[in-house]
């Protein structure tokens, strides 16, 4: 008795609109039915008798018990359809689902200009090891890497596996470059494009490690609109103010067009900027930890970043093919009294 009141309570449809198709064979039913079968029998019957003799013959033959029949059928044969459409459901099942943690994208900087050895050993190391620091401390945060210069390349995807991204770090360098300069705006569209595809209500933050040196027109505007969608950019910015001579791939110094050697510096009132308009915080980076620490902090204050959370789902019983069931009982049943109706042996011939 208790699962029987348990069953009507949970009983309901899922698309209960399609229930004003059951007032189609009600509005059948309002026709006689007799005027029907007559006119049928009148068109049968003209082709074998004279128009004067078929008022006698219909009124010797009736027949309106077969389009009543024929009527119950096809209306039975609708209002199964229709509670199909209608989605009858009952029972049910409480999943519990664990949404994935908030996601990290490091855009790092591989350009010429990471060779500096301004900070001990380069700039280069330096940001691989601002990376390490980040994955050893990201709890519950799904972890991504952009690599970027003049272009900007995914290395690694938005993963829970950190032990890729950190195999992937040591094959980052300038030399896998070939047309060198530094472009950030390259590396924030293809982050965007990234951010994209991942589940909706995930929250994202960006952390771009660079130097700062690099000249592009409306990098602030775009960090503004990537705030404006939810996603925050923090800067950790790599090298020092004095700066330092870029070395070459072979070790000697880059020269400019006049033959000076090519010195660069760490930009941070630039570096500092881009991160105000993109919502974050900006920090120098150094062999210490308190650089990835804050960051993270300020990762988790503005996007709530954290291990996932689990939401509970219901999920229905659809019971849909029990009136498709009686709809292929019927057809079957019907078929066959129709063959059955149309056969010689039926009518003695």
């Amino acid at each position: 008795m208790h699962d029987a009141l348990d069953l009507l309570r949970d009983f309901h449809f899922a698309q209960p609109f399609w229930l004003l198709g059951l007032l189609v064979p009600a509005l059948l039913l309002l026709v006689p039915p007799t005027r029907r079968a007559e006119g049928r029998d009148v068109a049968r019957l003209a082709r074998y008798a004279d128009a004067h003799l078929l008022p006698h013959l219909l009124r010797a033959t009736p027949d309106t018990e077969r389009p009543r029949r024929h009527l119950g059928l096809w209306s039975s044969l609708w209002v199964l359809g229709v509670l199909a459409m209608a989605g009858p459901r009952w029972d049910y099942t409480d999943l519990r689902v664990e949404r994935p943690g908030d996601s990290l994208l490091v855009l790092m900087d591989v350009s010429a200009s990471m060779r500096a050895a301004d900070v001990r050993p380069n700039r280069l190391s330096r940001a691989r090891q601002e990376v390490e620091d980040l994955l050893d401390r990201a709890a519950g945060v799904r972890v991504g890497l952009i690599a970027f210069a003049s272009v900007a390349q995914v290395v690694a995807p938005i993963t829970e596996d950190y032990e890729t991204v950190r195999h992937l770090l040591p094959s980052l360098s300038p030399d896998l470059v070939r047309m060198q300069g530094s472009r950030p705006s390259a590396a924030l569209d293809r982050a965007e494009r990234v951010l994209a595809g991942q589940a909706p209500g995930t929250r994202h933050a960006l952390v771009l490690l660079t130097d700062g040196d690099f000249v592009e027109e409306g990098l602030e505007v775009r960090a503004a609109a990537l705030a404006a969608k939810g996603v925050t950019l923090h800067v950790l910015g790599v090298g020092s103010p004095e700066g330092a001579t870029v070395p070459g791939a072979s070790g000697e110094p880059v020269r400019g067009p006049e033959g000076a050697p090519v010195r660069s510096r760490l930009e941070e009132p630039r570096l500092e900027a881009l991160a105000r308009a993109g919502g974050g915080t900006y920090r120098r980076a150094d062999y210490r930890d308190g650089d990835t620490r804050g960051v993270l902090r300020a990762i988790a204050r503005s996007a709530g970043s954290g291990p996932g959370r689990e939401h509970a789902y219901r999920v229905w019983e659809e019971r849909y093919p029990l009136p498709l069931a009686g709809m292929a009982v019927l057809l079957v049943w019907g078929w066959r009294r129709v063959r059955a109706y149309t056969t010689p042996e039926a009518h003695g011939r």
